[in-house]
């Protein structure tokens, strides 16, 4: 298996979100006012995908065409802060941009700005050498001609033979090259390619799925929202992949959640299967958190920053949802961690955890602590699918954290009580409830590390 980046292939795009208040009607056309709006702005398209698969913590390449102007300049930063690394081969014309207009959060409108398709068929040396040395390669077409470059095209079907690779289409994109691992169209677009009205129900899905897959000569992977989903051969049985149950959320983005976490899934050696499941978990998630508003440049860390945690914890608390917060070192995992951590998420909408730093674990637990660096136990908890999102703080308690976060509940394991949990007065200030929930009998770090000392 290749050691080297994750490439993505496809059109960029600058998104922005004018995010404000509605609360009036303009006296001169029935149309609403928005207020104030908070102007965010992100990468899009392609780029979005990249910035999600860098936010898993892989070295991501991203090879696009961007213009020369003011636009183009703003993705390439906020790719850069988001650990994406550019090839641009050049647009040509003004970069794309999709505008949404949003009340609270709800999105009101949508304006898209230099719809030109990308004219370019050159590929740098830089670019080829990423392509060649890939773990995996995520096509995000956009139908901006990116993917329809003969140059392009015939590299991407050197590799589609021996370098795993996900393909998510477009209707106005071009086709898969050769016979790629897996393409991922949502149902509208199996609709398309299908060139049917409405296709729904397993069954249908499952005939205009096989059709396009023997059509293509590739796994077809339909992405089916809130139902997670189905993915199928030129015949045999379908694989179905429900998604877990969550009570609301923004699906802006959700397909390119769900296109490169099977690419990051894939560069990581895992089998499509196991790649489409772990898609499924990740596009859920990123719902739930917000979708595409709740992208920020958090770098190369696992852990979400605390703009993105407040986010997350506001968006529940508006739907009348309830926060659930807990914290800890959680240095050696062990199953009496799972079991809490688990116990915790069934007690509300979503599951913040406060992971003690490196330096705080230190002042805590001694010089030889932690053993795993604050990143790589981050990145473990990040993979646990009752884990909604982390933040690490400095402190040596959470309760600072707790004051951004204010949620309805804090959990802790083991053996503690009211008078033992120093986050109880803080939590009484806003009417929250601190928790005990008890680890498996006989498991403890301490017993652990006991276990292993033992041993040598």
């Amino acid at each position: 298996m290749s050691t080297g980046p994750l490439v993505v292939v496809g059109d960029a795009l600058l998104d922005r979100d004018l995010d404000g208040t509605v609360d009036r009607i303009a006296p001169d056309v029935p149309v609403p006012v928005v207020d104030n709006p908070v102007i965010r702005s992100r990468p899009g398209g392609a780029g979005l995908a990249a910035a999600l698969a860098a936010h898993d913590g892989l070295d991501v390449v991203l090879v696009t065409a961007l213009g020369r102007d003011a636009g183009g300049r703003e993705v390439t930063t906020l790719l850069a802060e988001s650990g994406v690394h550019v090839e641009d081969i050049g647009l040509g014309g003004r970069t794309p941009e999709k505008v949404r207009i949003l009340a609270r959060g709800r999105p009101m409108i949508r304006v898209d700005r230099g719809a030109q398709v990308a004219s370019v068929d050159v590929l740098t040396e830089a670019a080829r050498a990423a392509l060649r040395d890939a773990s995996a390669v995520l096509v995000s077409d956009y139908g901006r001609g990116i993917t329809a470059a003969p140059a392009i095209r015939l590299a991407l079907a050197e590799l589609a033979t021996r370098t795993p690779m996900v393909w998510d289409p477009h209707p106005r994109g071009a086709l898969p090259v050769g016979p790629v691992t897996v393409t991922t169209p949502n149902q509208h677009e199996l609709a398309h390619f299908m060139a049917s009205a409405v296709i729904d129900g397993i069954a249908s899905l499952t005939t205009a799925a096989q059709m396009l897959a023997r059509r293509w000569s590739v796994m077809v992977c339909v992405t089916c929202g809130a139902r997670g989903a189905l993915a199928t051969y030129a015949d045999g049985p379908p694989i179905v992949v429900p998604a877990p149950s969550v009570s609301a959320g923004d699906t802006c983005g959700a397909g390119d959640r769900f296109a490169s976490a099977a690419a990051s899934s894939l560069s990581r050696g895992a089998v499509v299967t196991e790649a489409i499941e772990d898609a499924v978990t990740a596009a859920t998630k990123f719902v739930f958190a917000g979708g595409a508003a709740s992208v920020g440049p958090t770098g190369r860390g696992q852990a979400a920053p605390t703009r993105q945690v407040g986010t997350l914890a506001q968006r529940v608390r508006d739907r009348g949802g309830t926060v659930v917060a807990t914290g800890g070192c959680f240095d050696l995992l062990h199953a009496g961690h799972v079991a809490m951590l688990q116990a915790a998420r069934r007690l509300g909408d979503c599951l913040v955890v406060l992971l003690n730093s490196d330096a705080s674990v230190r002042r805590l637990k001694g010089p030889g602590r932690p053993f795993q660096p604050q990143r790589d136990r981050a990145a473990v908890l990040c993979g646990f699918d009752c884990v909604d999102v982390v933040e690490i703080f400095d402190e040596d308690t959470p309760i600072r954290a707790l004051e951004r976060v204010r949620p309805h509940v804090f959990a802790k394991g083991g053996d503690y009580t009211h008078a033992d949990l120093p986050e109880k007065t803080v939590l009484d200030r806003w009417g929250g409830q601190a928790v005990v929930l008890p680890y498996l009998p006989g498991r403890s770090t301490t017993r652990l590390l006991e276990e292993v000392r033992h041993r040598a």
